[in-house]
């Protein structure tokens, strides 16, 4: 029971609530011009969290909340996702929230700690009661020491941070809260639930640091993916009251599809708002930049070009690189290297004065600035002396100086790799692909006047990727490879998706084990890179149900679909026919020319979201196979909706042995009959429709919007009611009961001058000789315009062979193939001036002209 509130504790609650609205009411935003602070209500922006095992979306709201007809409780919560991405920015919100009495009211205390704050106690020891007391004082003054009797949320922000040992399997049982230990003991015990054990607990971490925390410490996981690409316009907008500003950096974002998927990550966005905000100033603002490396390279150049004007009164148009601001990107580079080896992320005023010479606080704003100036000093120190900082070899005391150019060179990238590889929790990672992209030539000229490049060369582009993707191959760890897949697509590699795929099926790793976080950071790359790649074979993928829809965002890309129909018509079908997908949810698939999709247990909601992307304005969808799927008259339903919209494209619909019965056919007629209908083949086999269905799709036949060219039906009788496909070109009704009266009436149609079919199929049709008599006198009409005709598996007889032979005979006659069925022999006969008289039921029609005998 929670013990009843005094003054005490409300007033602990009012002080601590104005503490974090005043700690987490601004957020600092960076601009061309200066820095301000903005408030936090007015800039954040919705970012696309996801529960990683019931892949429902989450938001701050429902956050800490276990789903409807769960059973427990929700003590514990990690929140993974990649650096930048908003983790820190998310618990922040949600603290001011709190504090603003918009979520979780029932909680009564919210302590929010970072990791880089908690290092900074390391080897101190606390009580838990003293801890808070030293990060949030005004508790203390209210007097409330009862925290453990009371609803509490602890948020630890950056477990990949985290500096302490955080040992759960041997560290000291704590059980009271007055208890003083080490500050990795508390956390320890505080996570286990040995302390606070009625308090919840959020985690924030990047995938490489998930594993530092036991799982079965954590109930619930959940991954922040970042912006969709309508909130990352919303976030422009709300970054820049210039509204023409805004606009004009979103369209210059939307010309790139790397830059577009890049801005998924918000850091990110920030940042190449910020690139694009100055490179708009001016005309000659040459290409946008597309990886990372490049973006990071131009905010640096923007970044000294404002301490240029705002710290040493220069002018935008002077040279960037001042005496002055070189030696402090170069120091900045020195600092962030020594420390980034150390692990450290927050610098003391001995590290400041021993490399900056200046008497005063500094911090990276963000850990990959402090990687991407390390990753310049290590080349700087390379291009002027030669020096391989990574070198494995040398000491703290002694580095070693490579001889030979090249050697070095390759030495220096591989040291790079191997250490990176080494890494348990990714701290290198950043550096490495910075590393990678800095090795290109582009990239170096954009920072020649910085690394003032006179001594070694850095080309070893291709030693270098050789040497990552054997890395792949020997490495079974998935963090590790696909942080080598980014270095790949920094170096523009354009083999990447190719590796990628021999990766997922070369069985070094089963794709899937893969976690979905895995899976996202894949297809982050896919969509990122610039690789022009006209096939993508899903089957090497191997993915299982959540792997495969975490792929679907590279289906989804709508520039492909752009970039597709600029291609020739026989380049546009992706190969998906072997994917196999199992009661799987299919996305908004906009890219797609062709999908197969048979016998794949499709469910209702599978049908709803084909619906939709073949309504979808950017849909590329041309053929869609469903066939052996149970869709029953009810999908039907559901998919006609997609197919009746003036955007669908669809041209080809095969829907065999779907169950459906004549009560689909209703549907069936009223999309042929729509005016924006543009499909033109059909096939609706073994399914029951009956002649009472093919009656009333057969309006939609007769439609003058009615685009239909081939038909393929079966499960009815009546032919009459086909009248309208002898306008079209192909007409397959193969498997019906029509009998002789069925053919006697397509006979009719077929004399008709308005007839343009050109291929009738009646096999296993229930045909006697007297069929062959009526279909030989619409042989013979004028103008015949048939030319297949398939008679196969029905009991004509010899005589009415005889029959067709009269009608070959005519000149009037067009057909070139006729496929017969004579006592279990199918021949393939084609028309010619000669008629030989078939005695026989193994006499031949002999061809001179264009068609082929074939013998079944």
């Amino acid at each position: 029971r929670v013990p009843q509130l005094n003054d005490d504790h409300y007033c602990g609650t009012l002080l601590l609530s104005f503490d974090l609205r005043k700690k987490f009411q601004h957020l600092f935003v960076q601009s061309t011009k200066s820095g301000k602070q903005m408030l936090m209500n007015e800039i954040y922006t919705e970012l696309h969290i996801t529960d990683e095992n019931l892949e429902r979306t989450v938001t701050i709201g429902n956050l800490l909340e276990l789903l409807p007809g769960q059973d427990g409780s929700l003590r514990s919560l990690m929140m993974k996702g990649v650096s930048g991405i908003g983790k820190t920015v998310t618990t922040q919100k949600f603290a001011l929230d709190w504090a603003e009495d918009k979520v979780n009211s029932n909680t009564l205390f919210i302590f929010p700690f970072t990791f880089r704050e908690l290092n900074l106690l390391k080897g101190k020891k606390y009580c838990w009661l003293d801890l808070i007391h030293h990060f949030f004082a005004d508790t203390k003054g209210a007097g409330t020491c009862s925290f453990d009797k009371f609803p509490s949320l602890f948020i630890l922000d950056g477990l990949d941070e985290c500096q302490l040992a955080l040992d759960f399997h041997n560290n000291e049982i704590l059980t009271d809260v007055t208890d003083s230990a080490s500050v990795d003991v508390l956390l320890t015990n505080l996570i286990m639930g040995k302390l606070f054990p009625s308090a919840q607990v959020w985690i924030t971490t990047t995938p490489e640091a998930a594993g530092r925390i036991p799982r079965e410490s954590i109930d619930m996981v959940t991954e922040v993916r970042g912006f969709s690409h309508p909130k990352q316009e919303e976030y422009i907008r709300k970054r820049f009251r210039n509204k023409e500003l805004a606009s004009r950096i979103i369209s210059h974002i939307k010309t790139s599809r790397s830059l577009h998927i890049m801005c998924n990550i918000p850091v990110f966005c920030w940042i190449t708002a910020t690139v694009l905000e100055d490179m708009l100033k001016t005309d000659d603002r040459g290409e946008l930049p597309k990886t990372l490396t490049e973006m990071y390279i131009h905010f640096l150049l923007v970044q000294s070009k404002l301490a240029n004007v705002k710290h040493h009164g220069r002018s935008e148009t002077d040279p960037i690189w001042s005496t002055e601001t070189r030696t402090m990107i170069l120091s900045l580079g020195k600092l962030a290297f020594e420390q980034l080896q150390k692990g450290n992320l927050i610098f003391y005023e001995e590290n400041l004065v021993e490399w900056l010479h200046q008497d005063r606080q500094f911090s990276f704003v963000h850990l990959s600035f402090q990687e991407f100036l390390a990753t310049i000093h290590v080349i700087v120190s390379f291009i002027n002396s030669g020096i391989n900082l990574l070198s494995e070899e040398q000491s703290t005391s002694k580095q070693s100086v490579l001889t030979t150019e090249q050697s070095a060179v390759s030495q220096l990238y591989q040291s790079a790799v191997n250490k990176a590889m080494q890494s348990s929790n990714g701290h290198l990672d950043l550096f490495l692909r910075f590393l990678s992209g800095l090795s290109l030539q582009n990239n170096q000229e954009l920072l020649q006047d910085l690394l003032k490049q006179s001594g070694s060369s850095l080309q070893s582009n291709q030693d270098t990727v050789q040497y990552i993707k054997q890395k792949i191959r020997e490495n079974p760890c998935p963090e590790r490879c696909i942080n080598l897949f980014h270095c790949l697509n920094e170096l523009k590699d354009q083999s990447l998706v190719e590796e990628i795929q021999q990766y997922l099926s070369s069985g070094c790793f089963s794709s899937n084990k893969l976690s979905p976080a895995q899976w996202s950071a894949l297809v982050f790359i896919l969509l990122s890179s610039e690789n022009e790649f006209e096939v993508l074979d899903l089957k090497k993928f191997s993915a299982s149900e959540k792997g495969f829809l975490r792929l679907q965002p590279v289906l989804l890309c709508k520039v492909w679909s752009r970039k597709l129909s600029s291609m020739p018509r026989s380049m546009k079908a992706v190969k998906v026919s072997a994917l196999y997908v199992n009661k799987n949810k299919i996305a908004h698939l906009h890219l797609l020319f062709f999908f197969r999709l048979s016998s794949c247990e499709l469910r209702p909601e599978s049908l709803e979201a084909l619906s939709t992307v073949l309504s979808c304005q950017s849909s590329s969808l041309r053929r869609l196979d469903l066939t052996n799927n149970c869709l029953r008259d009810s999908g039907v339903e559901l998919l006609s909706a997609g197919l009746e919209s003036p955007h669908c494209r669809l041209e080809t619909l095969r829907l065999i042995g779907c169950g459906l019965t004549w009560k689909s056919c209703d549907a069936v007629a009223f999309f042929l009959n729509s005016q924006s209908s543009c499909l033109k083949q059909l096939d609706l086999s073994m399914n029951k429709l009956q002649d009472s269905g093919v009656q009333v799709f057969s309006a939609g036949l007769e439609s003058p919007h009615s685009k239909l060219e081939t038909l393929r039906s079966a499960g009815f009788s009546k032919a009459s009611h086909l009248a309208a496909m002898l306008k079209k070109g192909l007409l397959d009704l193969t498997n019906n009961s029509l009998e002789d009266s069925g053919a006697k009436f397509l006979s009719a149609g077929l004399q008709s001058p308005h007839c343009t079919l050109e291929c009738l199929r009646l096999s296993h049709c229930l045909l006697s000789e007297r069929s062959c008599e009526s279909l030989a006198s619409a042989l013979t009409s004028q103008p015949s315009s048939l030319k297949e005709l398939d008679l196969s598996t029905n009991d004509l007889l010899d005589s009415g062979v005889k029959f067709l032979s009269a009608g070959l005979e005519s000149p009037q006659c067009r057909l070139e193939t006729l496929r017969l069925d004579c006592h279990g022999h199918t021949k393939h006969l084609s028309h010619t001036s000669l008629f030989i008289s078939l005695e026989s039921p193994v006499t031949l029609l002999l061809s001179l002209f264009s068609s082929i005998i074939i013998i079944n």
